[in-house]
């Protein structure tokens, strides 16, 4: 895709990392966001050096006050032009949700709804204008069912999900697709970062490689997809919920969340 740009949001590690290589390998230049500078400016080093395309980065913190706006003002100022939005950036937190700071869960809501949403609404116009364009919003396989001790990442997620499938209807006709991609559990430092090091059900499960789950989606993004859910295992867990009484999900749910 020369002379294409793609801009990446929490690109510094996990699934974003292998994004911002797996679109540079198919010649997009790219714009890559995330809190920690050393990071992108090492990645932006590798990129260049492997793949021969331009590459800026964006030391910036998503969480900020009125930051998709702020962002979309300084790629402006560079003079550059966005043809593909990769809203990577999200967290979520392991743990009983009475026993969750509301600060915790309100700034999960806040990046993986708010800022997510905001980013569409001033990326997207210039898409439509240009009639062309992806938007690749990283959802989850937990978006399709209620997660016990994961309750607000599951439901952020289900949010991402139906907002990117109601987007891909609306901007079809403009020549600009949305695409959800629904990885399931996968190496990055999610995990970690959620705090859900001691969950035993994750001794039972193989991750799927960053690397895997980034080919996928940029293949269901340039085959303009609605929805990608990575994996066969993956789509059986999307698709059982389906299968029982929906009064059993939760609860079933949640013997594995211990």
């Amino acid at each position: 895709m020369k002379n294409q740009t793609a801009l990446i949001t929490g690109a510094s590690s996990g699934i974003g990392r292998a994004l911002a290589f797996e679109f540079a390998s198919h010649g997009w230049n790219l714009v890559l966001v995330a809190r920690r500078g050393a990071l992108l400016d090492q990645l932006a080093t590798d990129l260049r050096a492997i793949h021969k395309v331009e590459v800026s980065t964006i030391a910036f913190d998503l969480t900020a006050s009125n930051a998709a706006r702020a962002l979309h003002d300084e790629i402006s100022s560079r003079n550059l032009s966005i043809d593909c939005l990769v809203n990577n950036a999200g967290r979520g937190h392991f743990g009983e949700f009475i026993e969750q700071s509301w600060q915790t869960d309100e700034e999960t809501i806040h990046l993986n709804i708010s800022v997510l949403t905001s980013l569409c609404h001033v990326f997207a116009p210039d898409m439509v204008k240009r009639r062309n364009g992806f938007i690749l919003n990283i959802a989850s396989i937990a978006g399709f069912v209620p997660g016990p001790k994961l309750a607000v990442y599951h439901a952020s997620k289900a949010y991402v999900l139906s907002l990117s499938q109601a987007l891909h209807a609306e901007l079809s006709p403009y020549k600009v697709s949305v695409t959800a991609s629904c990885p399931g559990p996968t190496e990055s430092e999610f995990f970690e970062k959620a705090g859900t090091q001691k969950l035993k059900a994750l001794s039972y499960l193989k991750l799927m490689p960053a690397e895997t789950v980034a080919h996928q989606a940029y293949q269901a993004m340039m085959h303009r997809r609605p929805i990608v859910v990575h994996g066969l295992m993956n789509r059986l867990m999307a698709e059982s919920p389906r299968l029982m009484p929906k009064s059993w999900v939760a609860p079933l749910l949640k013997t594995f969340m211990k």
